[in-house]
Parts: structure tokens; sequence; C-alpha cells
């Protein structure tokens, strides 16, 4: 019945943790499109998005990203040997890892007041979390070789479309 349990928490906690890696991206968007504002805008914009970006990013992101990997690390001892779509789905881990430990250092630059990435290149940004999401996703509930790679051709396709969506939305924007 404990597997059960930390499978539930892992699943609840996997799903706070996506939802802060998607809205913190959309305040990254948010806060760098405030560099075309004129004052006072600009700055009262810039700091009501910076305190958003802090309690989004240590009340949520940040404790559902440690109570993930804990949960996700107990459950491992109850496979006697690990099987290769798991070791799969870990490496898709160990990357969205990469992805939030990257969001932490664009959410310190824009706690310092700096913008670095433009907001198209943050929209990008902000897809990668959803292609993650996508290929941990079909990992888990197919779990077999060929179930898998169909997977990775729908997470290559869904990649073009997103990347499509977005050029096609800047360009919308501009018109």
């Amino acid at each position: 019945m404990s597997f059960l349990y930390l499978k539930s928490l892992h699943i609840i906690f996997v799903v706070t943790w996506f939802a802060g890696l998607f809205y913190i991206v959309r305040l990254f968007v948010y806060f760098a499109e405030t560099a075309q504002k004129p004052e006072p805008e600009k700055s009262i914009l810039q700091t009501q998005f910076a305190l958003m970006q802090k309690r989004l990013w240590y009340g949520i992101t940040w404790p559902s990203a440690i109570l993930t990997v804990i949960m996700g690390l107990s459950l491992l001892h109850y496979y006697p040997q690990i099987p290769g779509w798991l070791w799969a789905k870990l490496g898709f881990v160990v990357g969205l890892l990469a992805y939030h430990l990257y969001c932490h250092r664009i959410f310190r630059q824009h706690q310092r007041g700096e913008i670095k990435q433009s907001s198209t290149q943050l929209r990008v940004w902000n897809e990668v979390a959803t292609l993650f999401l996508v290929a941990i996703v079909f990992l888990v509930v197919m779990k077999s070789g060929l179930d898998a790679t169909w997977g990775v051709v729908g997470f290559i396709g869904l990649s073009v479309v997103l990347m499509l969506a977005i050029m096609a939305y800047k360009k919308l924007r501009k018109a």
C-alpha cells in the first residue's frame, strides 16, 4: 500500500512542479516585455513581476521539484531491477532538472533587474517544459520500446508544431 501512496504523492508533486515551471517562464516573458514600457510603469511592473516570481519559485516550484525527486527516488526501491523505460524516464528527468536550474539562472537575473533574453526567446523556452512533459508521460504510460519510439517521433512533431505556432504568434503580434 505504501507504494501507491508514494506514487500518488510523486504524481501530485510532478503536477505542481510543472505548474510552477509553466507559470514562472510566463512571468519571465511578462518581465522581459516591461523593458519597452515607459517609467514609472516599467518599474512598477518589474517590481510586481519580480515579487510574483519570487513567491512562485520559492513557495511552489522549488519545493515541488525537491519533493518530486524524493518521492521518485523512494519509488525506485520497489523495482528489483530498473526497466529500460524507467532509465529513459530518469534521463528526461535529469534534463528537466537542468531546465529547472537554467530557469533559476533566469530568475536570479530578473531579481537583479537584468533582462538577457527577449520575450520571444522566453516564449520558446516556455515550450521546452511541455516537451519534457510529453516525453515523460509517453514513457511512463507506454513502457515499451516501440511505443516509446513513436512517442519520441510525436515529441519531435510536437516540437515542430510548437515552434511554428510561436513564429506565427510573433508575426500576428507585429501585425
